[in-house]
């Protein structure tokens, strides 16, 4: 199997970096001989022919979704039911006999990118997506491939993708499965053959919109968002008719140039809530990840986006709330009507995204039956919510907060510490959590035999710095703060005093009485989402390659593998014949596989155990390392110290979202510490001129100089000499 690895882009706390480092292993590695369930990849734009007997393609409708628990076996929607709960009933899988667990199959995927969807499994055909967005249909039971679509997304597309060019999923109604397009289309292919029935673009193509995450859909809709927030986009989320295609309404997340008039009463709301002239930005406000639908109130909820930029005081120079932010809204899902909404962090300044896990739940709280919606989004504080209204129920922090002391149960504000906002150049401020949040997109699970909610929660700090020369650039990033403040102390010994600020667990939460009720450590954070069984057991991965199961009421540990790479996506169970099998994608890359200092490389798989499997992954080779260039090969050092310090603000700011901390890289793109003195002779050419700009290095001519490049070459070139091991 060959092994890809386009370019790609994203963005990260640089002092992330260092969590993983110890404990990602440096290896590279190429797929071996193919596994016995090895994928040919289509033709672009085309479905592969089956290469086993189709299982019986059964239609999905809103009474099946609905009524999720009375087939188990299956997992027909993104959080397997509409309330987004990722429980499954199955209990063959135990705790008693989970020790037996082995593999059952695995399917190997040549685009080796970040992989984090949760495959669906319905009537015996699992349907999933990798990187690039491209849709694979496999058997459940055997994992032989029945089709591969790739809709042939253009590779210079990876610029504008924040977070990698990964997918999270597709979602599957009638007689087709849909899947959102990291170049911002939305497909509806046939579930049978792969076969596209209609295509549909849903953002403006000269903007820097994508979509990373798995489209709903109610009421015969499909419902998807986009991202881009990062890089000058103003949000909305959408709905398509399931049959046809065509777009039956769209809700802005943020309200656009007042004189251009409001789409809708919600939008003049928001807008007195802005101040300046924010949609010169785009405002932000991305959709791009969590919803949930509660179809007895007849309510969609989406989780909404940061600003554009991050910076408050420059979008909304003289303050506001800048709705609808870092909210949760709740609409009609068959008009798109705003109905209520929350804030989480009003004039969000921190990247403090509310678009992590929405989980519906019907809770007992003060002696009285609630309707709740609960989420733990980036800024800290685990939110139980009221799901009729929007009122707040109780809010606490689940990780150490220090941006705010606390949030307020009568306004439902966060009561904001001192410089929490950095507005002065001059004094930047540590802050927990950082951008990546306390949790980021990585699904929690939800256990009614134990009434907790378990997360991924992290602890990433990171210092806050306003950027006091802040020029806006359409399509590029544009955070309003300095990165370089952030960045990872490049002396060693300044560095292992970094990493232990850094960690990341398994937390049990009581949504009841919002508190922790145990955690599972791990070595570092960035770890993978939740599935929670009826067994008695939850299954969760780790960047490292653990994939491990724990018991659901303390945590302990009773079965685990290695995966031989990162595994972040969220779990899923589903049975076949009588079988429980547990699925889940694996792959190194998704944002920490761009920067994350070592040379891993991406083994880009779906697994399936049961219990007694007999499976064996093939080896994973790693001596493939890319060698260093002999020294009479290595470019010369002629940079002087101002030179390398102007070359490392700039490469901090444009270039480590791709190529690493320090000029380290993660093992995904190709390390610049390593290219030789013939490569440095057409650096030029590639950076300012994008002669690689199809294969997703742009040209950076309108943003930098030839000195500006050639202050970054000395400081990548400073860095190789300083980090070279001795011959």
């Amino acid at each position: 199997m060959a092994t890809v690895c386009p370019h790609r882009t994203f963005t990260l706390s640089c002092i992330a970096i260092a969590a993983l480092a110890s404990f990602t292993s440096p290896a590279c590695s190429k797929k071996e001989s193919p596994p016995p369930s090895a994928s040919t990849v289509a033709e672009p734009g085309t479905a592969a022919a089956p290469t086993a007997t189709k299982p019986t393609v059964a239609t999905v409708d809103a009474a099946r979704i609905t009524n999720a628990d009375a087939q188990p076996h299956n997992w027909m929607s993104h959080g397997r039911d509409y309330a987004e709960q990722r429980f499954s009933p199955l209990d063959q899988v135990n705790r008693d006999n989970v020790g037996t667990l082995g593999l059952a199959w695995y399917y190997d995927i040549e685009v080796e990118r970040g992989m984090e969807a949760t495959p669906l499994v319905i009537d015996g055909r699992m349907y999933t997506t990798s990187g690039w967005s491209i849709v694979y249909a496999l058997d459940a039971r055997t994992g032989k491939q029945l089709w591969v679509y790739d809709p042939q997304v253009p590779r210079d597309w990876a610029r504008r993708a924040c977070c990698d060019v990964v997918n999270r999923g597709v979602a599957a109604w009638g007689d087709k499965v849909y899947v959102g397009t990291i170049d911002g289309r939305l497909v509806a292919l046939d579930a049978a053959t792969g076969h596209v029935a209609w295509d549909v673009r849903t953002t403006d193509a000269s903007k820097p919109y994508t979509i990373t995450g798995a489209p709903r859909v109610i009421n015969g809709k499909v419902i998807i968002g986009n991202g881009g927030a990062d890089l000058g986009v103003r949000g909305y989320v959408s709905a398509y008719d399931a049959a046809t295609g065509t777009m039956v309404w769209r809700f802005h997340t943020v309200p656009g140039n007042p004189s251009d008039g409001f789409e809708n009463p919600a939008m003049e709301t928001a807008a007195k809530t802005w101040t300046g002239q924010w949609w010169q930005y785009g405002g932000g406000g991305t959709v791009w990840d969590s919803m949930a639908y509660d179809a007895e109130l007849d309510l969609l909820y989406i989780g909404v986006g940061n600003g554009s930029p991050w910076n408050r005081d420059i979008r909304s120079p003289d303050g506001g709330d800048n709705l609808f932010l870092s909210s949760i809204v709740a609409l009609k899902p068959n008009t798109g009507k705003y109905v209520w909404h929350y804030q989480t962090t009003p004039g969000d300044s921190w990247d403090f995204t509310a678009t992590q896990h929405i989980v519906l739940l019907d809770l007992t709280i003060d002696g009285a039956e609630r309707k709740v919606l609960v989420q733990a989004p980036k800024n800290g504080f685990f939110y139980v919510i009221d799901r009729t209204d929007g009122t707040l129920i109780s809010a606490n922090n689940y990780v150490p907060v220090t941006w705010a002391t606390h949030v307020d149960k009568e306004t439902g504000r966060p009561v904001e510490a001192d410089n929490a906002r950095y507005p002065d150049p001059a004094k930047p401020n540590l802050s927990f959590p950082g951008p990546f949040g306390g949790h980021n997109w990585h699904p929690m699970a939800y256990s009614p035999k134990t009434g907790l909610v378990y997360l991924p929660a992290q602890e990433l700090p990171f210092v806050y710095q306003k950027d006091a020369g802040f020029k806006f650039w359409d399509g590029e990033w544009n955070l309003g703060a300095r990165y370089a403040a952030a960045a990872l102390p490049e002396d060693p010994a300044e560095l292992n005093k970094t990493l232990p600020l850094f960690k990341g667990r398994l937390l049990a939460w009581n949504p009841v009485t919002n508190e922790k009720a145990f955690s599972v450590e791990h070595p570092g954070p960035w770890n993978g989402g939740i599935l929670a069984t009826a067994g008695g057991l939850l299954f969760q991965g780790t960047p490292g390659g653990e994939f491990a199961a724990y018991r659901d009421d303390n945590g302990e540990k009773l079965w685990s593998m290695q995966a031989q790479t990162g595994v972040v996506a969220g779990p899923m169970s589903y049975s076949v014949a009588g079988e429980q099998y547990i699925a889940v994608s694996v792959g190194w890359g998704t944002v920490f596989g761009l920067v994350v200092p070592g040379e891993q490389r991406a083994v880009s798989r779906v697994l399936a155990f049961k219990l007694g499997g007999t499976g064996t992954l093939a080896p994973r080779t790693t001596a493939a390392t890319v060698p260093w260039p002999s020294r009479d090969a290595m470019p010369k050092a002629s940079g002087r110290k101002k030179q390398i310090a102007a070359g490392r603000e700039i490469y901090l700011a444009r270039c480590v979202w791709c190529h690493g901390d320090g000029a380290k890289s993660g093992g995904v793109l190709p390390d610049l510490r390593k290219l030789d003195k013939t490569r440095h002779e057409v650096f030029n050419q590639v950076v300012l001129d994008g002669v690689y700009s199809a294969r997703g290095m742009p040209g950076y001519k309108h943003l930098l100089s030839p000195a500006d490049v050639e202050a970054v070459r000395q400081y990548v070139i400073a860095r190789a000499y300083a980090t070279r091991p001795p011959d």
